[in-house]
């Protein structure tokens, strides 16, 4: 006898964004407004990222970012989009992207009273777009500083992670996946190519407290500190006791590495080295959403010393360290680079 079952009750990210709506104590619906525009403008991304090589689109652009880094073409298509849809919604003051030297002011009638700027890179780890490598955008936003009013000033983006409103990243892979948070945890949603919506497919995400996966350029091990040189010697001894050896998985797409270690528990690590003596990742459209995500997911980010949220910005490009991931690995990374200070002193 055939017996009917329930059906899945299917939410799309538009349905979870209004219903979580009353969670966020401005709750006017210029915050939902706003994480709907950066959907739509990825989901545009990503329709030119499955296509890139059929398409004039994938290659050097020509010119170097503020970075020093070589421009691809999709980081120039994806800025423009993310820019575009962020000016057409209202909601967006001022932008500050990794693409741009400057703050990018939304000068429109309908933003003209927004309460809200957000810290984009549009395009990580694209130098892996011409060989099929999984890249992402990850986005900040902050609601600009109690009194501040007229035209944007870099006051409203220099503030420590802790204020930020709702962070999130977006992964375009062999299925494409935007996770965020707005402070009442994380929550994951896959792009249903077949109706074109994100739908939730991972709801309360939760970093495991441990894991066996340590993700590190060992290309630069010869330029790092040595506490990290003892963390990574640290991961490749063998102990049954605590599962070692680790394996290392590095992908070189930031947001794929921390994905990956956000669904199976790991850490990621970028630190400073002699040629880059403050890091290389950047504090406000990098390192402090991933870092709001992973605290929100029972993980922690630090800068090897330092809280990464608690860090206070001072210029828009700023760099850090960053470790980051399973709240045990960190701990014990953390614990050998202070060792290794210790035994200098």
């Amino acid at each position: 006898m055939f017996t009917h079952q329930p059906t899945k009750r299917f939410i799309t990210l538009g349905q979870f964004i209004i219903e979580r709506q009353s969670d966020f104590q401005y709750a006017k619906g210029e915050l939902s407004r706003l994480l709907r525009d950066i959907g739509i403008a990825s989901k545009i991304v990503n329709r030119e990222v499955n296509k890139a090589g059929l398409v004039d689109i994938i290659g050097d652009f020509g010119v170097t970012n503020i970075q020093g880094e070589d421009v691809k073409k999709l980081d120039v298509y994806a800025n423009e989009q993310f820019i575009n849809a962020l000016r057409s919604g209202g909601e967006c003051l001022a932008i500050a992207s990794e693409e741009n030297e400057d703050l990018v002011d939304i000068e429109s009638e309908v933003s003209k009273n927004a309460n809200y700027v957000v810290c984009i890179d549009p395009l990580d780890g694209s130098s892996n777009i011409d060989v099929n490598v999984n890249i992402g955008t990850i986005f900040s936003i902050y609601r600009r500083k109690e009194g501040m009013t007229g035209p944007t000033r870099l006051e409203d983006f220099m503030q420590k992670g802790t204020e930020q409103v709702a962070a999130g990243y977006v992964i375009y892979g062999s299925s494409t996946m935007m996770v965020y948070t707005t402070g009442k945890g994380v929550n994951g949603f896959t792009l249903d190519p077949s109706i074109g919506e994100f739908c939730l497919s991972h709801p309360d995400m939760k970093i495991p407290e441990d894991g066996s996966i340590y993700s590190i350029n060992e290309g630069n091990y010869a330029h790092f500190p040595r506490g990290v040189k003892d963390y990574i010697k640290f991961c490749q001894v063998d102990d049954k006791a605590t599962n070692r050896p680790y394996s290392t998985r590095y992908i070189g797409s930031l947001v794929a590495d921390f994905h990956r270690n956000m669904i199976k528990g790991g850490i990621y690590i970028y630190p400073s080295t002699g040629k880059s003596p403050n890091g290389k990742l950047r504090l406000l459209y990098e390192c402090n959403p991933l870092a709001f995500i992973a605290e929100q997911a029972g993980g922690v980010a630090s800068n090897g010393v330092k809280r990464i949220l608690e860090l206070q910005p001072e210029a828009l490009h700023q760099r850090t360290p960053l470790f980051i991931g399973s709240k045990k690995m960190v701990a014990k990374a953390e614990e050998l680079l202070r060792n290794a200070v210790e035994k200098v002193v």
